[in-house]
């Protein structure tokens, strides 16, 4: 089947603007994958990858969306415009700013496991944007799958969150991505997805706006090429843009600015394609706008800005600053604050959800995001960029109320996991001062909690998880709001053990070592003074020779000694550096390893 081609410029009465919102992992990017392969935009025999929305290298190798995107297809003479939105409410900044594109979205449940935090989340978005479901309930293939249970929770969800009578009159499907069908019924045939199609064409509205009059488009992501500079991506919500058309960018409190457009793009599958003009309703992208911010509306007039997009605010902060450790320099490409604080100012150009501020010490900035997630994704592209540097423990961010009070974020916190570890993880959340709110048995046999716990609580929280279920306990939050000051948590992390030495780790030392705790390093790795070399199975910390030599002799060694095996050393991701990092210590960053450290890393001064 050979790909359609698009017009320039569609009526505003043929165009759909769909948002697709899920859970993590509840196969939307797959879903969509299905409808791409079976409309008609890539010929039959084409090779495209699979999950070919996440091209994000991070977004494939964890399975999640981060970023946000744009695409379509044309099914019946219809444009088709649809955004894929991150699942995870870390990255509720870009569900938040794409919503203003849509006039619909497709609300993609998992036939087996329900409606789920971020699910709530983000549809809470969607209605207060407006926008009217079409439920998917997906994964229908499952062999666990009980479709007809998830249908009434998708109901009581609809009515918790305080959706309209006409939300509630939502039209449901029965789909698999995986298998690239979709039906009305279950006892229908399962053979396409062009029921899904037929469905977002009949129940989605086309985009209000009419194509005479001045033409106006709200700026809700930005993308940059380095030939023709940044590019504002948005919906145009009236009038006509052309290329080389004089206009002004606008935003409510500030002058006009006035700026031209070199050309002009719409969507074409997953492509940006040059086109002669774009119009009222359709997703389209304007380059050679100097200075363009998201948020910005650009107008063929001088007046008559759209509304902002409210954006949540970050609740977690870390400090980061250039590597200053003596392995500084070593393994990284950009070693200095003037890089770093140029690639975070970077970032704020597109990710909205996050803030920088300066701090007392010129080098260290503070920056702030909306979870350890949002901030770890950060920092593993700017490693994997070529950058070494330092951050602080991820701290809560608290307010003061106007009557004083001292407020916190509170996150809901949902756990599933086997009945025999509800306890442990009952005695565990208590002195997190997390508080359960409900409870219920699941159909697998496991039981679901529902917590509602300060967010500098969960800190570290989701490794405990995994060691106190064995890797069986699931956990999701989602951000609530601000509560009073729920009071004081006690350090919950065992001591370490500190480097008292500088060298080059020995097998000699390690083996007198193992029997004290978990080691991180293995022989033959580079130790400085100060660096954490591993977990003690009490409180309080210890510093250690991790470098010591075997005195040589003439007495031969046994064979035991040499044969001798050790367990491998407790290597460290990024993330669970992040949520184990203590306050008095640094988590050392570089493109080829992750590092603790005391701040202080003399230890003869350390006393």
């Amino acid at each position: 089947m050979p790909a359609v081609a698009f017009q320039s410029r569609y009526e505003p009465a043929r165009i759909r603007n769909v948002a697709i919102i899920a859970h993590v992992d509840h196969g939307k990017t797959t879903l969509v994958d299905a409808m791409i392969r079976q409309s008609g935009l890539f010929r039959e025999n084409q090779q495209i990858a699979e999950r070919f929305l996440d091209s994000n290298d991070l977004e494939r190798e964890r399975g999640i969306t981060i970023l946000a995107k744009n695409m379509s297809l044309e099914y019946k003479g219809t444009k088709i415009n649809l955004i894929d939105t991150p699942g995870h409410v870390d990255f509720g900044g870009e569900v938040e700013r794409v919503l203003q594109m849509a006039n619909g979205c497709l609300l993609v449940v998992d036939a087996f496991e329900g409606p789920m935090p971020q699910t709530r989340f983000v549809l809470k978005k969607a209605l207060a944007a407006g926008l009217k479901p079409i439920v998917v309930i997906n994964k229908i293939d499952r062999p666990d799958a009980r479709p007809t249970a998830v249908v009434d929770e998708v109901l009581d969800l609809l009515i918790d969150v305080g959706a309209g009578d006409e939300a509630l009159d939502f039209p449901m499907l029965f789909a698999s991505g995986r298998e690239g069908f979709a039906c009305l019924r279950l006892e229908d045939p399962r053979d396409s997805i062009l029921p899904l199609l037929e469905a977002i064409i009949a129940h989605v509205p086309p985009p209000p706006g009419a194509l005479e009059g001045p033409a106006r488009l709200l700026v809700t992501s930005l993308d940059y090429n380095d030939y023709v500079g940044r590019i504002a991506i948005g919906r145009v919500f009236q009038g006509v843009f052309k290329a080389k058309d004089p206009v002004f960018l606008l935003r409510d409190g500030s002058p006009p600015r006035p700026s031209r457009i070199s050309q002009v793009f719409t969507f074409q599958g997953i492509r940006r394609v040059e086109t002669e003009s774009v119009g009222a309703g359709d997703v389209v992208a304007l380059a050679g706008l100097t200075d363009v911010a998201i948020g910005d509306t650009v107008s063929s007039e001088e007046s008559g800005a759209l509304p902002m997009i409210p954006i949540d605010q970050p609740v977690i902060s870390m400090l980061v600053a250039p590597n200053q450790s003596p392995m500084a320099g070593r393994e990284g490409r950009f070693l200095t604050a003037r890089q770093i604080q140029a690639r975070l100012a970077k970032e704020l150009e597109t990710n909205v959800a996050m803030r920088v501020e300066p701090t007392a010490t010129p080098e260290t900035v503070k920056v702030s995001g909306r979870g350890e997630l949002h901030l770890g994704i950060l920092l593993e592209t700017m490693r994997r960029e070529g950058f070494e540097l330092q951050v602080s423990k991820p701290q809560a961010i608290l307010l003061t109320a106007e009557d004083g009070t001292l407020l916190e974020p509170i996150e809901e916190l949902t756990i599933d996991l086997p009945e025999a570890y509800v306890g442990a993880v009952m005695e565990v959340l208590g002195p997190r001062r997390a508080l359960l709110e409900a409870s219920k048995k699941l159909p697998d046999g496991g039981i679901r909690l529902l917590f509602s716990a300060p967010a500098r609580g969960l800190l570290g929280f989701r490794s405990a998880l995994l060691t106190i279920t064995n890797g069986t306990g699931v956990m999701n939050q989602c951000f609530k709001g601000y509560e009073p000051y729920r009071g004081e948590i006690a350090g919950r992390r065992n001591g370490v053990m500190v480097a008292m030495e500088a060298g080059t780790s020995t097998q000699y030392a390690i083996e007198n070592l193992v029997e004290r705790g978990v080691l991180f390093y293995g022989p033959g790795e580079p130790i400085y003074v100060g660096l954490v070399v591993g977990e003690r199975p009490v409180a309080g910390d210890m510093y250690v020779n991790i470098v010591r030599q075997k005195h040589l002799t003439n007495v031969r060694s046994s064979t035991r000694e040499e044969l001798e095996r050790i367990a491998p050393p407790r290597r460290m991701t990024l993330d669970q550096a992040l949520e184990y990092v203590a306050e008095d210590e640094w988590l050392e960053i570089t493109p080829s390893a992750v590092r603790l450290r005391k701040r202080e890393v003399a230890y003869k001064r350390r006393g």
